[in-house]
């Protein structure tokens, strides 16, 4: 069975919409700061409600914010 890997684009985004910071994220989505640090670094994959909400704020569709990648062994 293969690995699987979620991946996004948010600190690239934050910095294309006026370098938003990860507490004004936060805020918009209605997380902690920490819980947007961690979903940016790959630790944390969120909820699909919260992944729709970080897609609403910049306007973007699901997979233009986040990729799912498998690997076949």
């Amino acid at each position: 069975m293969g690995d699987n890997h979620i991946t996004n684009a948010i600190r690239r985004l934050r910095f294309e919409h006026g370098e938003m910071t990860q507490q004004a994220l936060a805020e918009r989505i209605g997380v902690t700061r920490q819980t947007v640090n961690a979903i940016e670094q790959g630790k944390y994959s969120p909820s699909l409600e919260v992944a729709f909400r970080i897609s609403a704020v910049f306007g973007l569709p699901l997979e233009a914010v986040f990729q799912y990648q498998s690997e076949a062994r």
